[in-house]
């Protein structure tokens, strides 16, 4: 009896621990240390990170390379059709990349490629590029623990700054506003 209690006290106190982390804040701090190679924390790439290369296709079958957008800001975001979080934040999305700064690429790297996706952006009306991470290799380079999360690579290709959660509008807009 004494074990089954103590048990339940330790599996309460995990869950509890659990749910406060993943209540803390959603953002991490914007002071980028410059290093050449990206690098791990336990919640994925660090900011200050150099921006791991990778080349997809997008829906329409144009191939896209990270590195191929050096210069400019780049805001890159991972999702899937079935996202909840995702859906919400896609309307989102398409106000921001029609409003957009010409210096700044929206990108979204659909993780569930074997879904609909093409009839999933035609439905919702979706402009921006949307790359197909067929076999995963994307999702895990970048570490992608929860969907919605989006990186915030400057022009030199470092990543200032990370969001996990769907965003709003204006949070898109200060986000990419901070890039240099």
């Amino acid at each position: 009896m004494i074990k089954k209690v103590i048990a339940a006290v330790l599996l309460i106190s995990l869950l509890t621990v659990a749910i406060v982390q993943a209540m803390d804040k959603k953002t991490e701090p914007n002071t980028p240390k410059n290093t050449d190679t990206a690098s791990t924390q336990s919640n994925g790439l660090k900011i200050g990170a150099k921006a791991p290369d990778f080349e997809l296709t997008t829906l329409t079958g144009e191939t896209v390379k990270l590195s191929d957008l050096k210069g400019k800001k780049v805001m890159l975001n991972f999702w899937a059709t079935w996202c909840p979080p995702c859906k919400a934040e896609m309307p989102e999305m398409e106000k921001f990349y029609k409003q957009k700064d010409p210096n700044l690429v929206l990108i979204a790297v659909n993780i569930d490629p074997e879904n609909d996706v093409k009839g999933f952006a035609a439905k919702d009306g979706i402009t921006f590029p949307i790359l197909l991470d067929k076999d995963g290799s994307v999702n895990k380079t970048y570490q992608i623990l929860a969907i919605p999360t989006t990186y915030f690579i400057d022009q030199k290709g470092i990543i200032q700054n990370k969001y996990t959660g769907g965003m709003t509008l204006d949070m898109m807009k200060k986000f990419t506003d901070n890039l240099k």
